[in-house]
């Protein structure tokens, strides 16, 4: 059993406590929430409650952190847990750049402590088919993917909030969805060579906008385009095209909504497409499985480290693409 505090119980530490009560292998020992006003709302779910990180890294029977805190504070408080001798698991994004992002990593690995990451999306059954289709050769050599992450969810949060902050959340629906995609993007079909972005604000007056597109060019030399917007009905779909055969993913419902199906199509050269109902699974708690096996029994957490990294590096360039209007290559 792996004793963990969250940090953080907002929306999504509300989640997290939640979906974790009664798991195998991880037993919440407390929650870290600064907004005393809340304290009574964890207590109500069972939970022990501290106002001060610092004095939930000091307490021995933490053995690991589950980050669920604004964007800004995710370096600072990944390394302070690393310093501290605790594995982390810090909820998207990793950092707000690149060099943040590798310093997080780079404390992890100099403390020997797993640092595990948000990004559930790869434990979804859909993705998993896919990304064998892509291993195996079977969609032929890849042209190009699509992929939209779209929802209404948070459009009643106070403009002035962090979430609606050019300086704390830039690109938009980036931070919310957008990052989910390219970490997808990326473990599909390795390293993004070339980033050109557009961010809008359409209908919110937020700050940081409300929807972005992307267009990707990937150095193995196919492309792909996204979309993540803020003010629209639920919409997520993953679509990757080759030579041979195309995949495509539909989501009926947000990763956090149990309930809702995956309408799943495959197609291959010469024959009909295939159409295939899955049931949605909880890829959320997959996700923090997957970490804790990878503190308690030393299964390898499936992500590496230039992954991590370069997830980042796509969002720092989308950003940089969006207000520059140009064109960014990555090395």
């Amino acid at each position: 059993m792996l004793n963990i505090a969250i940090v953080g119980f907002g929306w999504w530490g509300r989640h997290i406590l939640m979906r974790l009560k009664g798991h195998a292998s991880l037993n919440v020992v407390l929650v870290v929430e600064p907004n005393v006003a809340l304290h009574d709302d964890v207590r109500a779910m069972g939970a022990r409650v501290l106002e001060s990180y610092d004095t939930a890294l000091s307490d021995p029977d933490v053995q690991a952190v589950v980050l669920t805190t604004p964007h800004m504070l995710h370096e600072e408080q990944v390394l302070a847990a690393a310093a501290a001798g605790k594995h982390v698991f810090c909820e998207k994004p990793l950092g707000m750049t690149a060099a943040s992002a590798r310093r997080s990593v780079g404390a992890c690995r100099d403390a020997g402590v797993v640092l595990g990451i948000g990004h559930e999306q790869r434990f979804d059954p859909a993705m998993q088919r896919l990304k064998a289709l892509v291993a195996e050769g079977d969609l032929g050599t890849i042209m190009h993917a699509e992929a939209a992450f779209s929802h209404n969810k948070l459009t009643g949060v106070p403009l002035g909030g962090w979430r609606t902050s050019k300086e704390f959340s830039p690109g938009a629906g980036m931070t919310g969805m957008g990052i989910h995609l390219t970490d997808l993007l990326i473990w599909l079909f390795g390293p993004v060579s070339t980033v050109q972005a557009q961010v809008r604000d359409r209908t919110l007056g937020w700050p940081t906008g409300d929807m972005v597109v992307a267009q990707l060019g990937f150095q193995a030399g196919n492309t792909a385009h996204f979309q993540a917007i803020l003010n629209t009905p639920h919409f997520m779909r993953f679509a990757a095209f080759g030579a041979e055969g195309w995949a495509e993913a539909r989501y009926a419902s947000h990763p956090d909504t149990p309930g809702g199906e995956i309408q799943w199509s495959y197609c291959t050269k010469g024959s009909a497409p295939r159409h295939e109902v899955l049931e949605w699974t909880d890829a959320v708690v997959a996700n923090l499985t997957a970490f804790a096996d990878a503190v308690l029994r030393g299964t390898p957490y499936p992500w590496t480290d230039a992954e991590l990294i370069g997830n980042i590096a796509v969002y720092e360039a989308i950003v940089q693409s969006s207000d520059r209007g140009e064109t960014v290559r990555l090395s």
